[in-house]
């Protein structure tokens, strides 16, 4: 895989206030770097073994991002939790707890949330999600940033489930007197949606590589 021979012009295109996560699944290190030196700066890993790897690879950049967009494991997550800028992740509080004990600085915080409750997928129901950031917001080392999703792949009401997050972090501001001035929605597949419907954060993958 190459990065795209327009991604100047792609990046271009992306509002300003909106950041690019480059979905690093399927990349190794030097087409990273390919990304980086056309102005992504912002890494978003989905597994321990390969964030571990890169990280010591890329360890020279001082300026990049680090996000885990994944699922992350509770026995694993040790090893990341204090190399990582932010967790997309976030979904239950027994990570909570563990990333409290073992953070040494507040770690920026996504709650990943479960809009469309898909069996398949992680993150919290959506209506036990203030219930939840009402314990989150007892560990000083969680610093919560906003919420995350995934919408249904080839849906044709995108933009409804994204609008559903965006309420509902509207809803978890004014309830707990909090600001969370981010959301994680939209892939490659949907971030046109995402972003019309207030995405400040995009996880990008196969749209950043030539076909």
């Amino acid at each position: 895989m190459k990065v795209r021979k327009d991604i100047s012009d792609f990046i271009k295109s992306i509002p300003e206030n909106v950041t690019i996560v480059a979905a690093t699944k399927y990349l190794a290190s030097d087409q990273m770097l390919d990304l980086y030196e056309a102005g992504i700066k912002d890494f978003g890993e989905n597994r321990v073994d390969s964030f571990l790897l890169k990280y010591d690879n890329l360890s020279n950049y001082q300026d990049i991002t680090w996000h885990f967009i994944g699922h992350l494991q509770r026995n694993k997550a040790k090893q990341v939790i204090n190399k990582i800028d932010y967790l997309h992740s976030l979904d239950s509080l027994e990570l909570a707890k563990l990333i409290n004990e073992h953070r040494t600085t507040p770690l920026n915080t996504f709650i990943e949330v479960s809009i469309n409750l898909e069996e398949s997928k992680n993150g919290v129901p959506f209506y036990n999600v203030e219930e939840f950031v009402q314990e989150v917001l007892k560990y000083p080392n969680i610093k919560l940033v906003g919420l995350m999703m995934m919408a249904v792949k080839d849906s044709l009401n995108t933009e409804e489930q994204f609008q559903k997050l965006k309420d509902l972090r509207d809803e978890l501001e004014k309830k707990f007197n909090i600001s969370l001035p981010y959301l994680s929605m939209g892939m490659s597949d949907d971030y046109l949606s995402a972003i019309k419907t207030g995405a400040t954060h995009i996880r990008l993958g196969r749209i950043l590589l030539e076909e």
